[in-house]
């Protein structure tokens, strides 16, 4: 099954954690630290309430939530992942927030595996089932992306915490990723 149908097919506890992984993969890029968005990640437990999401969105961003002005495009897309979080988890909201972050953070890795940034290319034709001659940080981050819906979809609420190892493992990718390119670029 594609991406795309994954996140169709998600419900809203997926949706959430879904968009939540990738924005969780990519807080490097905002400056965030291993643990800044571990009480997101405790209000999608199956005893959280709802209004715990509102609260622990807001005093994330609150934390991260610098100017981007000046920053890369890849700061950019990572930035926009945590200000479009929906404050409300209502399945609309959160299927088109976690449609976004998917495509934000392929985009990421994209850019940061040195692959350009301009035009869609394989960012997107990826998410449809197409990962031919995709790079290996690409197809990673597709596969774990894929892995974290099949996660949810399989255990509902248990699932939760591989789908955070998941996102652990392609966070320390990414700082790595970054790392590379700072050494290069000077």
């Amino acid at each position: 099954m594609s991406l795309v149908e994954l996140i169709a097919q998600a419900d809203e506890r997926g949706l959430a954690v879904s968009g939540l992984a990738c924005l969780d993969r990519c807080v490097p890029l905002l400056g965030g630290d291993d643990e800044v968005l571990r009480p997101l990640w405790a209000s999608l437990a199956a005893d959280a309430a709802p209004a715990d999401w509102t609260e622990r969105l807001e005093q994330t961003r609150g934390k991260l939530d610098a100017a981007a002005g000046d920053a890369d495009e890849a700061v950019l897309l990572a930035h926009r992942m945590l200000v479009t979080a929906p404050a409300e988890r209502s399945a609309a909201g959160l299927r088109e927030w976690a449609d976004g972050c998917s495509l934000a953070a392929l985009r990421i890795h994209r850019l940061l595996d040195g692959a350009g940034a301009r035009g869609t290319g394989p960012a997107d034709e990826c998410r449809e089932g197409t990962a031919e001659g995709l790079s290996p940080l690409l197809a990673a981050e597709l596969r774990r992306q894929i892995t974290v819906l099949e996660l949810l979809s399989a255990h509902g609420p248990a699932g939760l915490r591989g789908a955070l190892e998941v996102s652990t493992e392609g966070r320390r990718v990414l700082r790595a990723a970054v790392s590379r390119r700072s050494r290069r670029d000077g």
